[in-house]
């Protein structure tokens, strides 16, 4: 049975573990870097990223030097420029970031919003589709980009700098805006041309459980590992916890925590302007996602604002008992759950509440809260069974702590059952099984 290195790469954090077949043998403790966060700009500084994951893999004591192969899953979009030794030119740009509001109304204006949708699968959403973020720094910071010889996302970097490699997967490369999502058969030279980019430094596209490459000896003495250890082209860390899910056609799996992300699989892709749809990364499957970017995090907020004097056990309770009261706990008010911006909209939608008057209290705009996420969750249903996949009515739910899983799905129409799934990334990252390129 053959013992891999599983890496875990979020938005704030590296998880380095030891799995053995389908099972996680060890887990080192998370290793943390830090975003920028100026204004819509999100931003992570590479050789932060890279300490971050030398350090989780440390965390192993060395058991990750021993290992057969690297399986790897990384947050999306993660774009980033390099040069010809695999130095980073530009940070690396996040999911989060939503500078490029204006980039993005041009490339779909230039393009056409339909055949846009129907080319990658997606509008051109600033950050989440990374070809505005491009252009952004094309137009804002071109000097940095004169010596790009690579650009991609973080699995691509990952492999540039500890294989050589020049790699990426499908569910990654849909998210760039540059590759034709809905035939699975490579980078749009329409899309490039869109942007003013030569295909020529976007990477190879091949399947995540591909061996994109084998760690080099100076990246073996660096990070701790073997050299010549094959690690994995890797993919978003979303398809990983589908995979463990089971990825049937009609499988929902559904993330519960600061962002709430619902996805179907499915093999007959149907592109809607709401929903992102994007390639699983293995089998010609594909994904249709809706996120609410501000789930746990609105309610963290509440709480910082206007709880913070209250022990957050008794929060808790307070949560609680509002869950269970419905909208009439709200009185008038009622909130817009858009705090962190919404993925699917060019044009930034922004929290808000309505309804206020002299007589509303916190309990009043934490019941609101509440009533606005579990609306949000509820109509995106409806939107997923839309696009002509029979919904299993077992659904696979990953986090949920302080029961916000039970809250997220209390109004959803229809009979559904729910299965929790633990460390669905990396566990998901053991059902890979690598094949040469």
């Amino acid at each position: 049975m053959s013992t891999v290195l599983g890496l875990d790469i979020g938005s704030s954090s590296v998880i380095a573990g030891i799995l053995r077949g389908r099972k996680v043998e060890r887990e080192a403790p998370r290793a943390f870097f830090r975003s920028r966060c100026t204004g819509p700009n999100v931003e992570v500084d590479p050789e932060d990223l890279l300490r971050a994951v030398r350090t989780a893999i440390a965390g192993l004591e060395g058991a990750a030097a021993k290992v057969d192969a690297i399986h790897l899953a990384v947050m999306c979009p993660a774009w980033v420029a390099l040069d010809r030794q695999g130095r980073a030119l530009t940070p690396i740009v996040t999911h989060q970031d939503r500078r490029s509001v204006a980039q993005a109304q041009d490339l779909e204006k230039r393009f056409g919003p339909a055949r846009h949708l129907r080319v990658c699968g997606c509008r051109p959403f600033p950050g989440g589709i990374s070809s505005t973020t491009w252009r952004w720094f094309l137009e804002h910071q071109p000097e940095r980009l004169r010596r790009a010889d690579l650009v991609g996302h973080l699995n691509t970097f990952l492999h540039r700098r500890l294989t050589g490699a020049r790699v990426i997967d499908p569910s990654n490369a849909s998210f760039t805006g540059l590759y034709r999502t809905l035939k699975l058969d490579g980078w749009s030279a329409e899309l490039c041309a869109n942007l003013g980019v030569s295909p020529s430094l976007l990477p190879e596209v091949h399947d995540a459980d591909r061996i994109g490459g084998v760690i080099t000896p100076e990246a073996a003495r660096a990070f701790g590992l073997r050299a010549g250890t094959p690690m994995l082209v890797g993919l978003m860390d979303g398809s990983a916890g589908m995979l463990l899910a089971g990825a049937k056609v009609g499988q929902l799996f559904n993330v519960c925590g600061s962002t709430d992300v619902l996805a179907l699989c499915t093999d007959r892709p149907k592109p809607h302007p709401r929903l992102l749809t994007r390639a699983l990364g293995v089998q010609g499957k594909w994904l249709q996602v809706s996120t609410l970017a501000a789930a746990a995090s609105a309610i963290y907020w509440v709480r910082d604002q206007c709880y913070p004097g209250m022990p957050i056990h008794e929060f808790q309770a307070e949560f609680r008992r509002l869950s269970r009261l419905g909208p009439k706990a709200s009185g008038t008010v009622r909130f817009e759950p858009y705090m962190a911006g919404e993925r699917t909209s060019i044009e930034q939608r922004q929290g808000a509440f309505t309804g206020l008057t002299l007589a509303s209290t916190r309990t009043h705009l934490l019941s609101a809260v509440i009533e606005g996420l579990t609306r949000a969750s509820a109509e995106r249903l409806p939107l997923l069974a839309a696009s002509g996949t029979k919904l299993l009515s077992t659904v696979a739910v990953s986090g949920g702590s302080d029961r916000l899983d039970q809250l997220m799905h209390r109004d959803w129409p229809g009979r559904w059952t729910f299965r929790a799934v633990t460390d669905a990334t990396m566990r998901g990252l053991a059902m890979l099984t690598p094949r040469p390129i």
